[in-house]
C-alpha cells in the first residue's frame, strides 16, 4: 500500500545517517510483491516513471493548485499560505489534509494514475485525474504523490541509496546493482533481477539517458598533480551544454546533463551522430562554435525551442566536443580504463563528420604546466580544465576524485542584494537564496542570483536581518531593503535580458559577506561593461 510507502518514506526522511536510511529502504523492499517492488525502487528514486521511459506526468503548479483548490475548498492563497513554512510543494500540501493511513491505495494504483496522467493532454482533463487520486489519499499519501509527481522528492535520498538498498535487501553486489540500472535504465527493473539474482543478464539498451560522470573541483594545481599525477589528461572545460549522445545507423538521441531529450534542437548533431555509422553511447559538450569558440548566450538561443530554424541554425552553430566513449557496438566500456576508452573514441571520431569533433586533450607535466593549460583553454574562451586520471573507470551519476575540474573566477563584483527567497530542503525554513544587483545612474539593477557560499551561521544571521527588512512578499519571495552587500564571484558575463541590467553572471557564487561596505560603494554597470568588453576582445583575439 502506499501508506506503507510513506511510512518508510517518513522514517527515512527523519535520519541523516546514510545506513540508517539504507537499512529502513531495504527492509521495505524485501517485504514487498515484485509488481510493488518495481514501482516502489521507481519511486524512491523520486521520480513517476523509469529513466528509461521518456513520459512526464506533466502536472504543472497550476494543476495542481487548482486540483488542491477542488479538493479542500480553500482559495489558491490559502493553499500556499504555507509555503514559506515548508519551502517544498509536498509538504505544503500535505498540511491541508489529515493523518488517516487508512485513506491510501496500492502503489499499482498510484503508477497506473500517473500512466494516465502521461497519456493526457487537456489541463482540465489531468486535473480531474488528480483529483480523484488526491481525494483518495490522507496527508502523508498526498504529500509524497506530490512530491513524485513534481520530482522534487527530497528526503535525503539519491539513487544511489536507492542501489545501495537493492543490494543491502537481497544480498547482491552493490556494483552489479548499479550496472544493471545504468545498463537497463530501469532501477524497478533492475531490483527484480537483484531479487532474482539474474542481475548478469542486464543488457545495454541504447536511447535512454543515464547520469553523467561528475568532477570535483579543485582549486590548487598542486594538489591536482599530487591527487592524480604526471600523465593525467587535461581536457578543456567547455561553456556550453552537457550532452549523451546514443546513436545508431536508423536513430539517434540527444540528451542533456538533465537526462531531457534535446535531439530535436541540434538537428545537424543528429544527423552527423548517425552518419558514425556504429552503435555508441559518446559523452560530450555541445558548444557554440565557428572556427572558434562562441559566447554561451549562442547557444543559449536554442534552449527552450520547440522548432530550430534555419536562421538559428546559420546563427548559432554548434559541435560536439566528445570526450568520453561509453558502448561501441555490443561493448559496455564504463569499467575500461579512460586511456582505453580515449583510443576507441579517437578510432570512432577518425572519419566523423566535422560537427562531431574529438576533445583538446594534454598529459599533464607538473603544477606549472596545469596553470599553463589553464590559460590556454580560456584563451580558447572556454572556462578553465577538467584533468583526469588515465586508468580512470566511468562512474556514472557520481563525483569522485579520478576527475578534476579546474577553474578561476573571471573577476568579482561587490552587489547588493535586493530579494531573498526561502530554499529547499533543509534550507527551506532560511532565505538562502538572493538577488543582487549593481548599480546604475543612482539605480539599482539586477544582475543574477545565488544560492552558495555563506556558512550555516551566515545565512541564519542574514535570514532574521531580511525579515525585519522585507518590503514586499511575492509569494517565497522577499523584496528587501538594499543593505547587504556581497562580493560575487563568476566565469564570465553575458548579455541578458532576463535582468534589468542588461547583463547576467555565469555562474555565481558568493564569495565574501562585505559588511564593510554599502549600498553606495557597490560596483556600477560600467564596471561590468568593461569586464564584458574585455572578455569578449580576448575572444575575438584568439
Amino acid at each position: 500500500m502506499l501508506s506503507d510507502f510513506c511510512s518508510t518514506a517518513n522514517a527515512i526522511a527523519a535520519t541523516t545517517k546514510k545506513s540508517e536510511k539504507e537499512r529502513l529502504l531495504a527492509d521495505y523492499f524485501v517485504s514487498l510483491d515484485d509488481a510493488s517492488l518495481e514501482r516502489a525502487a521507481v519511486f524512491f528514486s523520486g521520480s513517476p516513471f523509469p529513466r528509461k521511459d521518456q513520459r512526464a506526468a506533466g502536472v504543472v503548479g497550476a494543476t495542481l493548485s487548482d486540483a488542491l483548490v477542488e479538493v479542500t475548498g480553500r482559495s489558491a492563497d490559502e493553499v500556499w499560505s504555507a509555503w514559506s513554512q515548508y519551502g517544498d510543494a509536498g509538504d505544503t500540501a500535505a498540511a491541508l489534509f489529515l493523518a488517516d493511513p487508512s485513506r491510501s491505495v496500492t502503489l499499482s494504483e498510484a503508477g497506473e494514475t500517473f500512466e494516465r496522467l502521461a497519456a493526457t493532454l487537456g489541463a482540465t482533463d489531468k486535473k480531474n485525474i488528480l483529483v480523484a487520486l488526491l481525494r483518495k489519499l490522507d496527508r502523508d499519501g498526498v504529500r509524497y504523490v506530490v512530491k513524485i509527481l513534481l520530482r522534487e522528492f527530497r528526503i535525503g535520498l539519491q539513487e544511489g541509496l536507492v542501489e545501495a538498498a537493492i543490494a543491502k535487501a537481497f544480498h547482491r553486489p552493490l556494483v552489479s546493482v548499479r550496472r544493471a540500472n545504468m545498463l537497463t535504465g530501469d532501477i524497478g527493473a533492475a531490483a527484480l533481477l537483484a531479487r532474482a539474482d539474474a542481475l548478469d543478464r542486464a543488457q545495454m539498451n541504447l536511447f535512454h539517458p543515464f547520469a553523467f560522470m561528475l568532477a570535483q573541483p579543485e582549486e590548487d594545481p598542486d594538489e591536482i598533480v599530487a591527487m592524480l599525477g604526471a600523465g593525467a589528461f587535461a581536457d578543456d572545460k567547455y561553456d556550453g551544454v552537457r550532452a549523451q549522445i546514443h546513436a545508431s545507423a536508423g536513430e539517434v538521441r540527444i540528451y542533456s546533463r538533465t537526462l531531457d531529450d534535446v535531439t530535436h534542437r541540434f538537428p545537424e548533431l543528429e544527423s552527423a551522430a548517425r552518419a558514425l555509422g556504429h552503435d555508441a553511447v559518446l559523452d560530450g559538450e555541445i558548444v557554440a562554435f565557428n572556427d572558434r569558440v562562441l559566447p554561451f548566450a549562442t547557444i543559449q538561443k536554442r534552449l527552450g525551442r520547440r522548432k530550430v530554424s534555419d536562421t538559428l541554425l546559420r546563427d548559432a552553430p554548434v559541435v560536439f566536443f566528445a570526450f568520453d566513449l561509453l558502448f561501441i557496438d555490443g561493448d559496455v566500456l564504463l569499467e575500461t580504463p579512460l586511456r582505453e576508452r580515449l583510443k576507441r573514441l579517437r578510432e570512432l571520431l577518425s572519419a566523423a563528420p566535422v560537427s562531431i569533433r574529438f576533445t583538446s586533450q594534454t598529459e599533464v607535466r607538473d603544477a606549472v604546466h596545469v596553470d599553463e593549460l589553464f590559460d590556454a583553454a580560456r584563451a580558447r574562451a572556454n572556462e578553465g580544465l577538467v584533468v583526469k586520471a588515465p586508468d580512470s573507470v566511468y562512474t556514472p551519476g557520481w563525483r569522485g576524485k579520478s576527475w578534476l575540474k579546474y577553474k578561476k573566477a573571471l573577476a568579482t563584483l561587490d552587489c547588493v542584494v535586493t530579494a531573498a527567497e526561502y530554499g529547499h530542503g533543509k534550507r527551506r525554513s532560511v532565505l538562502s537564496d538572493v538577488t543582487f544587483a549593481v548599480r546604475r545612474d543612482g539605480e539599482l539593477v539586477n544582475i543574477g542570483k545565488a544560492y552558495s557560499g555563506l556558512t550555516d551561521a551566515e545565512i541564519e544571521m542574514l535570514t532574521k536581518h531580511f525579515q525585519t527588512t522585507t518590503t514586499a512578499r511575492h509569494g517565497p519571495v522577499h523584496i528587501v531593503e538594499p543593505t547587504i552587500v556581497l562580493e560575487i564571484a563568476f566565469d564570465r558575463i553575458q548579455e541578458s535580458a532576463r535582468h534589468k541590467s542588461g547583463y547576467a553572471l555565469r555562474f555565481p557564487r558568493i564569495a565574501h559577506l562585505r559588511a564593510d561596505k554599502t549600498v553606495d560603494q557597490i560596483s556600477t554597470i560600467d564596471e561590468v561593461r568593461r569586464i564584458y568588453e574585455g572578455q569578449l576582445k580576448r575572444e575575438r583575439q584568439e
